[in-house]
């Protein structure tokens, strides 16, 4: 496997230092992260393609670019993936020809093939889509054993509207499926948040999908408020910093959830996935030092002992990391690069949500506020 990180300006070619000597008629796989604005460029697509002419070409927009140790915004990043021996296979559905994103993941899932199938990558809308129906309906259509990880599109702050394209210009609504068969690629993952908790465990007991009503029966919103004292008058601004850590039933292992908005009229509180009835949710704050150092923890979960360093690191944190540690977000990824030596070549972006198992082996969820990191080594 050779791995090629570039930065293109006006379809100039940034080549990083880091990147190996890939033949570009060879290149089975290219991944562009790049601003809403860069990829509504509508020579995007027809650039990349005479560039890579064999190549599945997979777009998605971001709310900040990664390339090796530096967070970019209006940027455009790409990498140039060539397996020796690992076949590459991929499918798209837009969400607007589903009545739901359960319904969209299932037929993304079986226009998959499954035969040698051994692992996914996924890029999703991050406007239109409902990540955690993406996750459950995908994860129906394969085996247990299959890993699944990616992320839902970005678009700075402004939670507008987001652009994903696979093979073709990028548009509002696309779910991608991107399928790695064989067996000579290992690819590994981990996830982190690095959040405090602090006050008692509430029970969620009113919700409707991924909006939150009653927590022990109480208004859920007048309940949160309560917790954040002075901090709630800055809502919903603010929310980025309390997020609620989610245990749904049925989980051993809790998943975060950040708040999209809060309505003051029915006094509900939307986030970015699930919460469902039943689960029981503890409130969260920010540490600093605790939020870069789970980005370090999190590349330590995908190191393979009998492997140096991966051959490429894909890394997708949230926004709400972004704008929480501002002028530190490069904090955050260069210790993930002195996880790996600093000899990984790294790329990834800010989402709208990040979606990957809790554990090796457990099953795929969405999540928010986490670093999720994918690493792969091919024999």
């Amino acid at each position: 496997m050779k791995t090629a990180l570039y930065k293109v300006y006006d379809n100039s070619w940034e080549k990083d230092p880091k990147s190996q000597d890939v033949n570009d008629e060879n290149v089975n796989l290219v991944l562009c992260f790049a601003s809403k604005f860069n990829l509504s460029d509508e020579n995007i697509y027809k650039n990349f393609k005479a560039k890579f002419p064999a190549a599945e070409i997979a777009m998605a927009s971001t709310a900040g670019e990664i390339c090796q140790e530096s967070v970019l915004d209006n940027s455009v990043v790409v990498v140039a993936m060539e397996f020796d021996k690992t076949v590459i296979r991929s499918t798209t559905v837009n969400i607007k020809d589903y009545k739901n994103s359960y319904e969209a993941a299932i037929s993304l899932g079986k226009k998959l093939p499954k035969n040698d199938l051994s692992y996914i990558l996924v890029f999703s809308d991050g406007s239109l889509v409902n990540g955690s129906e993406l996750v459950k309906g995908l994860s129906t259509q394969v085996a247990k054993n299959i890993l699944i990880t990616g992320g839902l599109a970005g678009d700075d702050a402004n939670f507008e509207s987001t652009l994903v394209g696979l093979n073709k210009q990028p548009i509002e609504g696309e779910i991608m499926a991107i399928g790695f068969y064989g067996n000579s690629l290992t690819v590994t993952h981990g996830s982190q948040g690095g959040w405090d908790i602090f006050g008692l465990q509430k029970r969620v007991t009113n919700s409707a999908s991924n909006v939150l009503l009653e927590l022990e029966d109480q208004n859920a919103l007048d309940l949160y408020k309560k917790y954040l004292g002075e901090e709630s008058k800055k809502l919903p601004g603010s929310a980025l910093l309390f997020p609620l850590s989610v245990t749904i039933p049925g989980a051993t292992e809790p998943i975060v959830r950040t708040i999209l908005s809060i309505n003051e009229e029915d006094k509900s509180m939307t986030f970015a996935g699930d919460v469902p009835v039943g689960s029981e949710v503890r409130f969260m704050k920010a540490n600093f030092d605790k939020i870069i150092q789970a980005a370090s923890n999190a590349a330590d979960q995908t190191i393979i002992e009998r492997r140096d360093e991966p051959d490429f690191a894909l890394l997708i944190s949230c926004v709400g990391r972004k704008l929480i540690l501002d002028t530190k977000i490069e904090e955050e990824i260069k210790s993930v690069s002195k996880s790996f030596d600093h000899k990984t070549i790294m790329a990834g972006f800010y989402s709208y949500g990040e979606i990957s198992p809790v554990v090796s082996g457990g099953k795929c969820q969405l999540h928010n506020q986490t670093m999720t990191i994918t690493s792969f080594y091919e024999d």
